[in-house]
């Protein structure tokens, strides 16, 4: 008869399961909910050990929501090919994947929580933003964008977070509804830009040009074409 041996985990990878458990405890619960005595037993080890490699539920929350915003802010990469409306639909539906795993943290993270208000909650969730920024000058294929393209990119980063938050709230409309909404918002934003301003005219027009009528894109402007006429 063999009796098991557990592993001894080195530092680093102990760390590393840590963050891990708190993460999946945080994605189910408010992290205000959340004792470090449940992320010790989930991790199969003791308090006191918890607090060697974290000293308090405030750094080990800070690490989880490290992780969480590499997570999401990868989520915004796309491969530049096929139609504009495409790429960010497909975008879209891995934002709202992270939001339906991470439910409970992320509304913590944008409502309130433990950590929010500090200089490190901060920083993550401005990188996370600044990173979708970049990638979708990146699908607009605009390098130095002008005020008016930064204002409407980062109007629209800001509606896609409170859209999230408030499905997250009873999720009352369809998912897959407000995916597609969220690119026709950003569509809608740009084109209401281009009607104050010759550049951004000319950057919706290339826009239009190369969407498909069945795309998000283009099925809002015949939409809007029918509601006019």
């Amino acid at each position: 008869m063999t009796t098991g041996v557990r592993r001894r985990m080195g530092v680093e990878e102990r760390r590393q399961q840590l963050i891990g458990v708190a993460l999946d405890l945080f994605s189910r619960r408010s992290p205000d909910e959340v004792s470090i005595d449940e992320i010790a037993s989930a991790a199969g080890i003791s308090r006191p050990l918890v607090y060697h490699y974290f000293p308090g539920k405030l750094s080990l929350y800070e690490a989880a929501l490290k992780r969480a915003a590499d997570d999401l802010a990868a989520r915004f990469e796309e491969p530049r090919t096929g139609p504009l409306g495409a790429r960010l639909l497909r975008v879209m539906g891995r934002y709202f994947d992270f939001v339906d795993d991470h439910g409970p943290g992320f509304s913590a993270l944008m409502r309130g929580g433990p950590a929010v208000g500090s200089s490190t909650t901060n920083a993550l969730v401005d990188s996370v933003r600044q990173a979708a920024y970049v990638q979708i000058l990146s699908h607009l294929d605009v390098t130095e964008p002008p005020a008016r393209l930064e204002l409407v990119v980062r109007s629209w980063i800001s509606l896609a977070e409170s859209t999230a938050l408030l499905w997250l709230d009873g999720r009352r409309i369809p998912r897959a509804e407000l995916e597609a909404q969220l690119v026709q918002d950003l569509g809608a934003l740009l084109a209401v830009s281009a009607a104050h301003d010759a550049w951004m005219a000319a950057l919706v027009r290339r826009v239009v040009t190369a969407e498909p009528a069945d795309g998000p894109l283009g099925n809002l402007a015949g939409r809007l074409v029918e509601v006019i006429g």
